[in-house]
């Protein structure tokens, strides 16, 4: 019998075909299974990857808004060396039976100077005593007293080893906090970045028993700069009468500018009234230049001699303290004040009706939005404009580097109970 001669040699039975595609698919079958474990690691690893850089910014944006509400509360930036000792505040506070000078200052005087007290600072055997009324707030040693609390919002009192009140500072606060009065008027929880539209900067400082710092710089005497610091009354300050000398406006009225509120700034471009610079630089500005802290600040268009004639004798555009106390705190402070929502007014406290047909109008007829764009209630972008456009006079423009107003954000309106958005 002749055998089937084979077409070709090397070609295996059917049944040795599927054999060897069974295997093979068995192989590739544990391989990939072999793999799945490393590949469900490694996605996993991107998966923690993810989640630990996640974690990383949540505990960084945590530990700034820390950093930042502990600066505006507490921080002097060495503001002590300008508001102690040398103008000697802490004196005139103290008063002569508590180691200063004069007859001091109470409690009461101090919150009707605008100065607040945080009840939360305040032990409670204490809160007990004022709503029994058993503390003298006639006396200038209660006001010590709550000093060494760490209480009075906006300012530090620096004690000695003995207890005696040896110089005193100031903070972001002291301006730009206020309380909620919950507790008393004048007392309460803080509310950080509302204006404190109480506050008679003016007749705070005029207390100083030297006031040599301010009559050497702006070359006046004593007389003239307490009628400047009487004048601008209370919620008031000049910021700029230390770079210009401009203590007046030409038809004799005050000079200073209404504090502006710190909350509501996140997204907004330039921050104060006439757009001097954005948040970290205004805070830098009054840093080191209006609170006296020492620290670097630096802004050449202040050396101009015609429109900063004072700046360029006290050479405040290039400030250069030594220790340096104000740059390492700028980047927590902005995130911080960034951070601080615009109050909503509370329920029942207007007419919800009139405000849907104001809202109507403002976005409407009256075109107010295409300038106060919301949600920011200010352009996105370059929100600056020539006094002729706002419809106002030049005064205060002309006494910033940028001759122009800034779009003022509207959010948290309702609170400006005192004053407006400028004088």
């Amino acid at each position: 019998m002749l055998k089937r001669k084979t077409l070709f040699p090397w070609s295996i039975s059917l049944t040795a075909t599927v054999a060897i595609v069974v295997c093979w698919h068995l192989t590739e079958h544990s391989q990939l299974a072999a793999q799945a474990p490393s590949t469900a690691r490694s996605q996993r690893s991107g998966a923690a990857t993810a989640s630990s850089a996640d974690r990383l910014i949540n505990q960084h944006a945590q530990q700034m808004i820390g950093q930042g509400r502990q600066i505006f509360r507490s921080d002097t930036f060495g503001s002590e060396a300008f508001w102690g000792d040398a103008l000697q505040l802490h004196k005139a506070i103290a008063g002569e039976k508590n180691g200063g000078i004069g007859g001091g200052v109470s409690p009461k005087t101090a919150l009707s100077v605008g100065l607040k007290v945080d009840a939360d600072a305040l032990p409670d055997a204490l809160k007990q005593q004022l709503k029994e009324n058993k503390v003298d707030l006639d006396d200038p040693a209660t006001t010590v007293a709550l000093l060494k609390l760490k209480s009075v919002v906006g300012v530090t009192g620096i004690f000695d080893n003995s207890g005696s009140l040896r110089s005193m500072g100031i903070q972001c606060a002291f301006c730009h906090s206020t309380v909620d009065d919950s507790f008393a008027p004048g007392i309460g929880k803080r509310l950080d970045g509302w204006a404190n539209r109480d506050l008679n900067v003016g007749a705070i400082v005029s207390l100083a028993p030297n006031l040599r710092p301010f009559t050497d710089l702006l070359g006046v005497d004593v007389a003239t700069v307490k009628k400047v610091l009487g004048s601008w009354g209370p919620g008031r300050f000049d910021a700029e009468l230390d770079k210009d000398g401009k203590a007046f406006r030409p038809d004799g009225k005050q000079a200073g500018t209404l504090i502006p509120p710190a909350f509501g700034l996140a997204g907004v471009n330039l921050h104060t009234w006439t757009g001097f610079g954005s948040v970290p630089y205004w805070n830098a500005y009054v840093a080191a230049t209006e609170m006296h802290g020492t620290g670097t600040f630096f802004d050449s268009r202040l050396a101009d001699k015609t429109q900063f004639p004072v700046a360029t004798k006290s050479g405040s555009s290039n400030t250069r303290g030594t220790p340096d106390r104000v740059t390492s705190k700028l980047a927590a402070l902005h995130f911080y004040q960034l951070a601080i929502p615009a109050p909503k007014p509370p329920d029942g406290s207007y007419d919800k009706v009139a405000s849907g047909r104001g809202n109507a109008v403002f976005g409407g007829k009256a075109k107010c939005a295409t300038c106060h764009v919301p949600p920011l209630f200010t352009e996105p972008g370059n929100n600056l404009h020539t006094p002729a456009e706002v419809g106002v006079d030049a005064f205060q423009a002309d006494r910033s580097p940028t001759h122009m107003y800034r779009t003022a954000p509207l959010a948290g309106l309702w609170s400006h109970q005192k004053g407006g958005l400028l004088s």
